[in-house]
């Protein structure tokens, strides 16, 4: 009847009454685990997590009421953020449960929020040798084969556990893997699974493939200045655009190089690398040492400095690259381009269906949130200045509020 606080004395009164009953012990439990959600009490869950801990110490508890308390714990430590914690108990249950193949994949899940990847592919490897048809386990599988880049053996994994229609398969993620491993093996299907995707409900379309985002944000590939809102940002990187480029340039002079290569694993091949003031919302005080004209006239701009969800960074494109299609993760920003050193041909960029090309002393301005490409075929290398900027329809609140990414 929802009266949670007459629960929990009920139950406290029969554990004082029965210390050694497993049931009443875990009926505390689950009433204070409610309480917690009703006060949203980090305090309150603890207590909860303790209680069933508790249940499992007591002789002769039933198997099923361990399963479901350790479960329990597991998934409301996973809450607190306590992943080591949660680990810890999800080993007891495939400890004490070694034939139960869907604690083994929660095991598996464990290990990679904390980014484990290796015990995950361990945990799944052997839940596939005891069940070989397990979607769950499968999907997870070509998951950590995909993040290992082995983009060819993650595809039938990923196919064939989200085929399987298993409960857990059903993710954003798979459908955005095996369509990303699809398209770097140059296999048209892909289409077909960023559609399933899309209908699904994972995706906001099939161009547009983001996975943390806020709902109704006017979606378009490319925007003017004009639609953006942002037209003094805009107007004050274009008219500064030559004391960006000649700080730019003599960061890239040095003989330590600041500029780190693009580590995503985003590039088909070449050399592309990046200078990085803003992240998060974080301003590097260090790099931003070698710029300090660049950083102090970003400063007059919160929508750019304070975007949580973006940087704000040089690129350097050496001739001979290519970046596969790929999408940014939200669709909270949007992604200005100013063009700083570009060569007269050979550079491109392709967001959803248009190719654009940079040009000197301009901002071109995207949703990163949609599939985009570079190639970069030119005589030179390509210099252009990033800045990431909060997308225009998000409220001050959210733009408060928001976690980083």
């Amino acid at each position: 009847q929802g009266k949670v606080e007459e629960a929990l004395r009920a139950f406290e009164a029969l554990v004082n009454q029965y210390p050694q009953s497993p049931r009443a012990r875990y009926g505390k439990a689950q009433s204070e685990d409610d309480l917690a959600e009703k006060m949203r009490s980090n305090e309150m869950l603890q207590q909860a997590i303790n209680t069933y801990d508790e249940v499992v110490s007591l002789p002769n508890v039933p198997s099923d009421l361990i399963k479901l308390s350790l479960k329990r714990e597991a998934d409301r430590q996973q809450f607190l953020g306590r992943m080591r914690g949660s680990l810890i108990t999800l080993q007891k249950l495939v400890q004490l449960f070694p034939s139960d193949t869907s604690f083994k994949n929660d095991l598996g899940v464990g290990y990679l929020l904390i980014g484990d990847n290796s015990n995950a592919k361990k945990v799944y490897e052997e839940v596939l040798s005891l069940a070989p048809n397990d979607g769950f386990a499968k999907v997870h599988y070509g998951f950590i084969l995909k993040a290992e880049n082995k983009i060819a053996e993650s595809i039938p994994y990923l196919q064939e556990g989200l085929e399987s229609g298993d409960p857990g398969t059903d993710d954003g993620r798979f459908y955005f893997h095996l369509g990303d491993a699809l398209q770097r093996m140059g296999d048209k299907e892909a289409y077909k699974w960023y559609e399933l995707g899309y209908q699904r409900g994972h995706f906001a379309s099939v161009w547009q493939r983001s996975l943390y985002n806020v709902k109704g944000l006017k979606a378009q590939p490319w925007w003017t200045a004009k639609e953006t809102g942002y037209t003094e940002l805009v107007k004050s990187l274009e008219k500064n655009w030559k004391l960006i480029r000649d700080e730019g340039l003599a960061v890239m002079d040095k003989k330590r190089s600041l500029f780190l290569p693009e580590d995503e694993n985003l590039r088909e091949k070449g050399d592309w690398s990046q200078f990085t003031l803003w992240q998060q919302g974080r301003k590097n005080e260090n790099a931003c040492k070698s710029v300090p004209k660049t950083c102090a006239l970003l400063e007059r701009f919160p929508e750019a400095i304070g975007c949580r969800r973006g940087q704000i960074k040089y690129s350097i494109m050496h001739p001979g690259t290519h970046v596969w299609p790929h999408t940014g993760p939200t669709n909270c920003r949007l992604r200005m381009h100013l063009g700083l050193v570009i060569p007269k041909e050979g550079c491109r960029i392709r967001c959803a269906q248009e190719n654009r090309t940079w040009e000197e002393g301009k901002v071109l301005i995207f949703d990163d949130s949609f599939e985009h490409e570079v190639w970069q075929d030119a005589e030179n290398y390509r210099l252009i200045f990033i800045v990431d900027v909060w997308h225009p329809e998000l409220t001050p609140q959210q733009r408060r509020t928001l976690p980083a990414i």
